[in-house]
């Protein structure tokens, strides 16, 4: 049986769009069953401590725009620090995950598509025709599964995500829990390969 990671992001987090890509080489590699979990990230914040963009010190956010720059160049990417469609709700978007999920659909090209519109391409993925447009360039049935995001249905699985990352001591995006060990940030990656490849047991909090 595959072993299995759980995967908080929020496609608004451009942490996440920059670790994606390095992420889903690891998983591929070492053959995991992503479990893919979208989160509303002020939601997410408010609950565990934290403190959306706009309410940081500013010397926090200047520290931010550099960093951002850093990784640009680190991971080879090519991407807007402010694209012009940003912040958005990512309600819509993110509920076409989980639809593609229930669908029994695998919702990576979506996720790596989406995050290649918003922070590449400048494209609006709070807009239902763009996120259909974005799912079917995908693969997906776009306008199946944006028709399906509102519902209650996935709200309560949304809703879950929520609870699950709280649950699990996830505080951010992206951060993946590997046999309850958490991996926060997208510059942890390689940390968890070296988990993986080592096949120690996971850390714990309990030393």
């Amino acid at each position: 049986m595959a072993r299995q990671i759980d995967y908080y992001f929020s496609l608004q987090s451009p942490w996440a769009y920059i670790g994606h890509a390095l992420f889903h080489d690891v998983a591929t590699a070492q053959e995991l069953k992503v479990n893919y979990k979208p989160v509303v990230l002020v939601d997410l914040f408010s609950e565990t401590g934290g403190l959306p963009l706009a309410k940081r010190h500013p010397a926090r956010q200047r520290y931010r725009l550099m960093e951002l720059q850093r990784w640009r160049d680190k991971r080879g990417l090519n991407f807007h620090i402010r694209p012009q469609y940003w912040p958005l709700n990512a309600r819509l978007a993110d509920g076409v995950v989980i639809a593609a999920i229930l669908a029994g659909l695998d919702p990576e090209p979506f996720v790596r598509r989406a995050f290649i519109g918003i922070w590449e391409q400048q494209l609006d993925l709070a807009d239902a025709a763009t996120i259909t447009r974005v799912a079917d360039e995908a693969g997906l049935p776009g306008a199946k599964l944006v028709a399906r995001s509102p519902s209650d249905e996935i709200e309560k699985l949304y809703d879950q995500n929520r609870q699950d990352a709280i649950a699990a001591d996830v505080f951010g995006s992206p951060a993946w829990v590997l046999d309850g060990e958490v991996f926060w940030g997208q510059d942890r990656i390689e940390l968890l390969a070296d988990a993986l490849k080592s096949g120690r047991k996971a850390y714990t909090s309990d030393v």
